[in-house]
């Protein structure tokens, strides 16, 4: 049975081992605003965020940290 010279580190074997590429992110169409915006993702539509097409938090409503 063949024997290998020397030990192949962990990085050198999954460098090796990896096939996976830079792919385009899936880009969705929000149906309440319109807004393009990638899946499972928050987004900003002025000021409010939105997620799942339902306003997430309001502008106004935003809480500032005291120190």
């Amino acid at each position: 049975m063949a024997h290998p010279k020397s030990k192949i580190s962990k990085q050198r074997k999954r460098k090796r081992r990896t096939h996976y590429k830079a792919e385009m992110p899936q880009i969705s169409i929000c149906k309440e605003t319109g807004e393009a915006h990638q899946f499972h993702r928050a987004y900003y539509v002025g000021d409010d965020l939105y997620y799942r097409g339902k306003v997430f938090i309001k502008a106004d409503e935003e809480v500032l940290l005291e120190d």
